[in-house]
């Protein structure tokens, strides 16, 4: 049986988030250092009532861990607040879901909405019922699935992503790409979510490059935030892939930001589900239904798979990322010593249940290769 659940109330724009922010009274805030040192946290803190208690916790960092979510698990238990507010990218997100996850059973959470609002476009987590965390003793990364780390509201503000670099941009972008195509060719998918990765894609092929080059250009960003939660909440219900098995552990081994590990895998993943070197699956037939969604379909499945691919590596070059893990840094001796429990991560990674195409550890650790040694068919690309 397949489901389908939007439970989050989203929010376009601040206004109507801050009347609903100067009812509470005491106001638990999570989000990073960066955040809270530069003055940011005000889109927050300029909002409340002038009687209004608040407390930010401020130590998130990139890839929350275990002993963050302990400690933010502690001053939400003491602080008692009653409302809880995430602020920043994907990071300060996923570690308030799994705070308020395990603070909840701890005191009475009923009454204490939890409110995310994300700075970048990229993660959809203030729509998905996941949140990353890493377990850094053991170079893990460790998905939380639950319905009830769905925030209550999202708030959808393009302002709050004016700042955030090109380089940021292309990550977080191409995230949110591999997001939507990877919940498109799920197991789990049905017509809704696939409503909402088609959509998704569409907004990221018209507007990422955009954004990219004009940081400033307002509809291009507000564009990218939407295609951000549209995906999030397609892959929150019909689920993840190889793809991001594979960046997840990559991620937690390499210390390659997630997004930038997708884009680099994305291509070599695609390729493996379709067959494009082999025997063509039923997935190519998805990714070519995508393709003409973007008017790159030809009367050829094969090729049509293929036009898919080659735009992600088109967009990936115009925005000058890596095009491969060793151009993202990692040395050789590092990747061939970490590749074996890289392999054997990505296996374990939750995200493998509703990948479309089975994988073994052979061909994890070879599309591992692929991808830093740009090998096989994609390397001219």
């Amino acid at each position: 049986m397949k489901r389908f659940q939007l439970r989050t109330e989203i929010l376009i724009g601040g206004d109507a988030f801050g009347a609903m922010l100067k009812e509470r009274k005491r106001v638990f805030i999570v989000t990073d250092k960066f955040m809270h040192e530069s003055g940011r946290v005000s889109y927050l803190t300029d909002r409340l009532a002038p009687d209004a208690q608040h407390r930010i916790f401020s130590d998130v960092t990139p890839d929350p861990d275990i002993d963050t979510v302990t400690a933010g698990v502690g001053q939400i238990v003491e602080f008692q607040p009653d409302v809880v507010v995430a602020l920043g990218g994907g990071s300060p997100i996923d570690a308030a879901k799994a705070i308020v996850f395990f603070a909840a059973k701890q005191f009475k959470m009923e009454d204490c909405p939890f409110v995310a609002i994300p700075t970048t476009s990229g993660t959809g987590s203030e729509v998905s019922k996941f949140s990353v965390i890493t377990d850094r003793s053991k170079g893990v990364k460790y998905p939380l699935i639950d319905e009830s780390l769905l925030p209550d509201y999202a708030v959808l503000d393009a302002e709050l992503t004016r700042s955030v670099p090109p380089g940021v941009t292309a990550d977080t972008g191409m995230d949110v790409l591999t997001h939507a195509i990877e919940a498109y060719v799920c197991t789990e998918a049905n017509d809704f979510t696939d409503a909402l990765a088609e959509k998704a894609v569409r907004l990221v092929h018209q507007y990422l490059l955009t954004a990219h080059a004009n940081p400033d250009d307002l509809t291009a960003r507000q564009a990218m935030h939407n295609a951000s939660c549209l995906a999030g909440a397609a892959f929150s219900n019909a689920g993840l892939g190889l793809c991001h098995s594979m960046a997840h552990a990559m991620g937690a081994q390499a210390h390659i930001p997630h997004g930038r590990a997708n884009a680099i895998l994305l291509p070599y993943v695609m390729s493996y589900n379709a067959g494009c070197e082999s025997t063509l699956t039923p997935t190519a037939e998805r990714y070519a239904a995508l393709a003409a969604q973007l008017g790159l379909g030809t009367s050829s499945i094969r090729q049509s798979a293929l036009n898919l691919i080659h735009m992600v590596r088109r967009m990936e070059s115009r925005m000058k990322m890596p095009m491969s893990i060793r151009e993202a840094g990692l040395s050789e001796s590092d990747f061939e010593a970490m590749l074996d429990n890289m392999t054997e991560a990505a296996l374990a990674d939750r995200c493998m249940g509703t990948t479309p195409v089975p994988c073994t550890a052979d061909e994890v650790r070879a599309l591992y290769r692929q991808a830093y040694y740009k090998a096989g068919r994609y390397r001219s690309l």
